[in-house]
This record gives C-alpha cells, sequence and structure tokens, in this order.
C-alpha cells in the first residue's frame, strides 16, 4: 500500500521509531510523568478491554473464577520460595515507609502474585473437596524495567494472571496446556496472527516452575515476542508454602498449581506484526471501531440522516461509529487509517440517490460499491474476510521468515542478514545454550511440539541431539 502518511517514519528504514509513531499518532498511549510508565489512551486501553472481554469469557466456560489480591507482598512471604524471589529480585520494587514511618518489614509491589495466592491457599483449601482452585485475576504488576517501550515492556503493565491448585501432578500440567491452548485460540482468531507455541528450556523457564510453556510471535522486523507463558509447578510452591489437603484415603497431600498469564503486550503484537507505513491495521475481532462512516457533503440535507440510518443497522452486527464532526472527509479517511480501522464507509448525495455506499478495506486499500439493501451481509462477508486475509498475511511472514540452520555461524549469519525464527537440533546442555546467547545475542524461544528432525547433531557442540528448538532474537 502506498504510504500517505508523513507523520510517522517509515517502518523499513526505522522500525523502532515506526513503532512509537504509531503508538502515538494512532492515541494508544503517551508516555506518564512516572518515568517507564505509560498512559493508555481510551483507544489503546479500549482494544485491551476486547482481548480482556474475549479471554474473560473464555476463562469462565471452563470454571476459572476472577478474584483479587493486594497489590503489596510482605518480604517475608515472597522469600518462602528461594527460586522464585531469585529470579525476581532484579526487577522488584519496595515500599519501604508507611506515611512518615519506616515499616518492620519492607513491602514489595507484586511482580506477579504467586507467593499470595499460595498464603491463601494454605488457609482456603483443607480436603480434596476443596479442589481444584481455579483463580484467576486482572490487575496491574510492577517490574522495575531499566530498557522501557510502550506495550512491550514497561514498569507496570496490566495482566491477567492465573493461579490454580490441584490433587494431583497430572492435573496441573493438564491445566497449563489447556490454558496455553485457549491462548493460542485467541491468537489466531482475535488477533489474527498465527502462534509458535512450546515449551520453554531450563534456561528460560518461569523462576519456581517445573516446566514453562509459551507462544511465540514473529514481528515484522524479524524479532521474536513472547507473547503469554503458562507454567506447571507440580508441588514446589505447595511444599515451600505448606499447602496440603486430605484425600479421598483421609491422607495428607501436597497440592500441584500452576499459574499463567498474558499482557497488554499483545496490543504490541498486533501493532508489530499487522501495521504498515499508514498506521495501525486492526483485525476486525479486536477492532474497537469495526466500521466507520463518514458521511461525504454532510452538509447537504438529508445526508447525515441516512448515514444515522446506516449506522442504527449496522449495529446490530458490528461495533461502529458515525464520524459527523466538521473535519473534512479527507482528514477523517487519514485518521481511521492511522487507527486501523477495518471499514470505512462513506455515503454521499449520489449514494443516497443510488441506494448505495462505498466501502473501503484498511487490509488492502480495495474500495468497492455496495447496495444499501445488502449492506449488513456485505459487511459480515468483508469483516470475515478481512481477519482471514491478516491471518494468511502473517502465516505467510511467519513460514517465510523461519529458517533452519546446522552450525552456530550459520544461525548467527541468517539472524544478521535475514532476522526471523530459526530452528536448530540441541543437544540439551546449558553451556551450549549460554554459547548461543553470548556468540549469535540470541536465545531459545521454544522446544515446539511439532518436533522436526533437521540433523542428527546440535549445531553448537556437534554431540548427538534429539530436541529441535526454535532460537530468535527477541523483544
Amino acid at each position: 500500500m502506498e504510504k500517505r502518511v508523513e507523520a510517522i517514519a517509515d517502518m523499513n528504514v526505522d522500525f523502532a521509531q515506526w513503532y512509537t509513531d504509531v503508538v502515538r499518532k494512532a492515541e494508544l498511549a503517551e508516555y506518564a510523568e512516572t518515568g517507564g510508565c505509560i498512559i493508555y489512551k481510551p483507544y489503546g486501553y479500549a482494544i485491551w478491554e476486547v482481548i480482556q472481554k474475549t479471554l474473560d469469557e473464555k476463562l469462565k466456560a471452563t470454571g476459572h473464577e476472577n478474584v483479587y489480591m493486594p497489590m503489596l507482598i510482605p518480604e517475608g512471604l515472597l522469600q518462602k520460595e528461594a527460586d522464585h524471589i531469585e529470579g525476581f529480585a532484579p526487577e522488584v520494587a519496595w515500599v519501604t515507609h508507611g506515611g512518615t514511618e519506616k515499616l518492620t518489614e519492607r513491602f514489595c509491589i507484586r511482580p506477579t502474585s504467586e507467593t499470595l495466592f499460595c498464603a491463601h491457599y494454605a488457609n482456603a483449601i483443607q480436603s480434596y473437596r476443596d479442589l481444584p482452585k481455579l483463580y484467576n485475576q486482572w490487575c496491574s504488576v510492577m517490574r522495575w524495567e531499566k530498557t522501557t517501550r510502550p506495550f512491550l515492556r514497561g514498569r507496570e503493565f496490566l495482566w491477567q494472571e492465573g493461579h490454580t491448585a490441584h490433587a494431583t501432578a497430572e492435573e496441573s500440567l493438564a491445566e497449563a496446556l489447556q490454558i496455553l491452548d485457549i491462548y493460542c485460540e485467541i491468537s489466531s482468531e482475535t488477533l489474527a496472527i498465527p502462534p509458535m507455541r512450546g515449551q520453554k528450556t531450563e534456561r528460560e523457564k518461569f523462576a519456581g516452575a517445573l516446566s514453562t510453556y509459551t507462544f511465540e510471535h514473529l514481528m515484522h522486523d524479524g524479532k521474536a515476542l513472547q507473547s503469554g507463558t503458562t507454567h506447571d509447578f507440580g508441588d514446589k510452591f505447595a511444599r515451600a508454602f505448606g499447602i496440603q489437603y486430605l484425600d479421598k484415603n483421609n491422607k495428607q497431600q501436597y497440592t500441584s498449581q500452576s499459574s499463567w498469564g498474558i499482557s497488554t503486550r499483545l496490543i504490541g503484537a498486533i501493532i508489530m506484526v499487522h501495521g504498515d507505513n499508514n498506521g495501525l491495521v486492526l483485525p476486525p475481532p479486536i477492532a474497537p471501531i469495526q466500521v466507520v462512516i463518514v458521511p461525504v457533503a454532510a452538509h447537504k440535507p438529508g445526508v447525515i440522516e441516512k448515514a444515522e440510518e446506516v449506522r442504527a443497522t449496522l449495529a446490530k452486527i458490528a461495533r461502529v461509529k458515525l464520524d459527523a464532526s466538521d473535519k473534512k472527509p479527507g482528514w477523517k479517511f487519514a485518521e481511521y487509517e492511522m487507527k486501523g480501522v477495518p471499514i470505512r464507509l462513506e455515503i454521499g448525495p449520489k449514494d443516497i440517490e443510488e441506494n448505495q455506499c462505498v466501502i473501503a478495506r484498511r487490509d488492502t486499500g480495495e474500495k468497492i460499491t455496495v447496495s444499501l439493501d445488502n449492506l449488513e451481509a456485505t459487511i459480515t462477508q468483508t469483516l470475515a474476510d478481512i481477519r482471514q486475509n491478516m491471518y494468511d498475511r502473517a502465516a505467510a511472514r511467519l513460514k517465510a521468515g523461519t529458517h533452519t540452520a546446522t552450525s552456530l555461524p550459520e544461525l548467527k549469519k541468517i539472524l544478521d542478514e535475514t532476522p526471523g525464527f530459526v530452528k536448530a537440533m540441541w543437544c540439551g546442555e546449558d553451556a551450549c545454550e549460554v554459547r548461543v546467547k553470548e556468540e549469535a545475542t540470541a536465545t531459545s524461544r521454544c522446544i515446539p511440539f511439532e518436533q522436526e528432525k533437521i540433523a542428527d547433531t546440535c549445531f553448537v557442540c556437534g554431540k548427538p541431539a534429539d530436541k529441535m528448538v526454535v532460537w530468535g532474537r527477541a523483544y
């Protein structure tokens, strides 16, 4: 599509600046006075609300309940699980004073809430009849990041964190995998982004987990984005916090647990996967405005009235906005193109005479004339077509951006020249994973569930290898 908006950088010249320009010009967010934090503007927050509503419905349909835990965690409580606190220590923000008095014990502002849920479960769970506990929390968390970027990495961000307790290890593992499936379903159907799913290596797994599962996205610039994770804890946290229950044989058992979460980072993924040089391109399921109606020659009799009639009709099937402001139509076209609205509907005096309107697709720029008699069916089908086209384009980019390597120099050359995902065989040794990070500045993204036999030996050390791992440079 021809670049028509000069207010943003060219994404193929300066992708980082393009991203920042889109975030601001599309009115998604602004930098706050609080360093490292952002202000979620109404349009950006509305995208998050759609994600939240979609996931919340799926979680409730599978028996999960929403709860809310305190924002502050006592230091002693945080230290109960050693691996967990060690993993988060560099990012923890501490509250040391209450008013003018120094606290006898510091509180951390939650970087995540495992410890609070565990302390609660230790009191709330007594019998097998109390299980499972399927809790989810919508909240913000704070992690004192040194380098920040809106939506992708910030000191405070919005997310959901699920924390569940089960009678057996098999159940907690099944929970972690079920939630990953739900996340990937939302990724494909709602965000129109094909996910790369799999298990994290020991080095990359969540602090304190037995195993971590992830879905990764490939951005337009070839970098990876970890878009969400689920974790199986087994009974590690239960033993640290004394979470036990009486089973059906009247014997004490430790619970097995899981946790999982996605965040506003998904908004960053949407921007960087689908956006173009004219701004955002939003998949219809996620768009706060799916159709914007722009009256042409709005000052002429009957135009606004007809536009309102069309809006009322379409409001039954889509999220619709009528822009009846006194801004010029060309200005409105550029504004809603920047905001990524999937369909723009134009209607003026000549259209009204012909009982028609013009619709323009944001994903392709295509404009077609549509009879008002068939408008509902046409809009419904076009929204579905846009989502499918956006998914197909992202899938094609993922396929084209996924390479294979049989040596570390080859992997480094690929990432230097044609960034993307690189599949390579790995022996499982931590030393080899460290070498990849040091010599190629890349990390393991996941061990895909769907394995391929690329070679017989590890691409780093040459020893026998039976795991195919996806590697990349990430945000």
